[in-house]
């Protein structure tokens, strides 16, 4: 066999690659998108296989497919359609999608990559001959009959989105919740200082801070399942301006339920199909919610990053599983290497974000918005690293986590916010000049107050209680 095929299209002939499944139009894309090496991710390939085999199901079922158009498809023929976008969806054609990112704004050619794919496993899969010119199952007459890129390419963009979330994004944080969940009951009884303005404050237990970021990660899964809903509206059925034309007025519900019963998803049909055609802004919603939890990551990690520093001249209230040497220099340094690695990670979706909106405010002309594949891989990208960051840092940082008591306890007696328990027994004023003078003296604020005789002891030892001072109380 030669190196290469003749495949023709609406523009004449095209040199294709000999064994490969696609065709003349995803050869020409090849040619004129040299542009970055990144292909379409993979999710978004087999949110493509899903969309196909839902609107072939909706096409047989609606006598579409096998009616008395042009080109009706026998049984076999519908069953080898839906065979090979089965083998889309489940990746084992992921070596047949060679488009770059940035091409066409609508992902006309990837989604034409996706047809040809199809189309020619398809035959294939029948026992014929791939490479004939007329194509018994037609990648644009029967795979992609009663659709347009228009409103396909967007629906699987939103399947990808949602099943990500759902199927890798939600599980990690729902790991990472119950993994500093775990901590925060662990270390209840122990006591430390707390800091606002990086400054000495009142004590908490290391048990409410870590509490404190359970809670933050808990409301991210929240978050996530909003950013979910934000894609559930398939535009399917639209077509090229949102009209529906060429296609059943049932097609685009039985899409979306087909797409919901196999996914678990709830995915419905667009309220309005102009909107979905034309308007990325639940995708711009969606990837608004992931940069908030990014926000949250970065916090959180940074956060045990600082109660991490030391070990000798730094706070070092927990410390953080070694898990590589951190200099080239310094022999026996370990640094929070996961911490590092997440809050990249998040600096990455925070910088995305700008992709998003850019793409979402200035893309969406008329009845098409031309920013699509870039938003689509952008926003799979950030959930991809988001989930992926949230796995490694629990097994290799949040779960190996230890608490320096001695650290903690430390900190709490020498804290001249230890005053403010007094404010009930001798006013704010009083109670900040003795914090000024324990400061200049060098004495602990007990120290000083006993020396000064105005409060009674056991008045002070109640006041001055660590324990008492992290919980509401008459």
């Amino acid at each position: 066999m030669s190196e290469y095929r003749i495949e023709k299209d609406s523009m004449g002939d095209v040199k294709v690659p000999a064994k490969a499944y696609y065709g003349a139009q995803t050869q020409r894309a090849v040619e004129n998108f040299p542009i970055s090496g990144w292909t379409l991710p993979p999710a978004l390939i087999h949110a493509m296989g899903w969309v196909k085999h839902a609107c072939a199901v909706a096409n047989r079922d609606l006598g579409k497919l096998t009616g008395t158009g042009k080109n009706p498809l026998s049984d076999p023929q519908v069953k080898a359609l839906l065979d090979a976008a089965i083998e889309v969806r489940e990746g084992k054609l992921d070596c047949e999608f060679p488009i770059d990112v940035f091409q066409t704004g609508s992902g006309t050619s990837s989604n034409m990559n996706v047809n040809e794919v199809i189309s020619n496993r398809a035959i294939e899969i029948l026992g014929g001959d791939r490479f004939v010119q007329q194509k018994p199952v037609h990648p644009n007459d029967h795979v992609n009959m009663g659709q347009s890129t228009n409103d396909t390419f967007p629906t699987a963009i939103h399947v990808a989105v949602a099943m990500q979330i759902e199927n890798h994004l939600l599980p990690a944080l729902e790991n990472l919740h119950e993994s500093l969940s775990k901590k925060a009951m662990e270390w209840d009884k122990i006591i430390k200082i707390g800091r606002t303005h990086l400054m000495d404050a009142t004590p908490l237990r290391l048990g409410q801070e870590f509490g404190g970021f359970a809670r933050q990660i808990e409301l991210s899964i929240e978050r996530a399942r909003v950013a979910q809903d934000a894609v559930l509206e398939l535009p399917v059925g639209g077509t090229a301006v949102g009209t529906g034309i060429n296609t059943h007025p049932e097609f685009s519900k039985r899409v979306a339920a087909e797409l919901a019963t196999g996914t678990g998803i709830p995915f419905v049909e667009a309220v309005n199909h102009f909107e979905a055609n034309a308007q990325r802004d639940g995708l711009v919603q969606c990837h608004g919610i992931l940069k908030t939890i990014a926000n949250t990551l970065f916090n959180v990690s940074n956060n045990i990053r600082w109660l991490g520093s030391g070990p000798r001249c730094g706070f070092f209230e927990v410390v953080l599983p070694d898990r590589q040497p951190g200099s080239s220099i310094m022999p026996g340094k370990v640094n929070p290497v996961m911490c590092e690695s997440m809050m990249q990670v998040c600096a990455r979706v925070i910088g995305n974000d700008g992709t998003i909106t850019m793409s979402g405010a200035t893309g969406g002309n008329f009845q098409l918005n031309i920013m699509m594949p870039v938003m689509g891989q952008t926003t799979l990208e950030s959930i991809r690293l988001l989930a992926s960051s949230c796995d490694a840092f629990v097994e290799f940082c949040s779960d190996g986590l230890e608490a320096n008591e001695e650290a903690c306890n430390a900190s709490v007696e020498q804290s001249l916010s230890m005053c403010t328990s007094l404010n009930p027994l001798i006013g704010y004023d009083k109670a900040a000049a003795m914090a000024k003078e324990a400061f200049k003296s060098g004495k602990t604020i007990r120290e000083l107050a006993q020396e000064q005789g105005e409060i009674a002891e056991t008045d002070l030892t109640k006041a001055l209680d660590p324990w008492r001072m992290t919980f509401p109380h008459e």
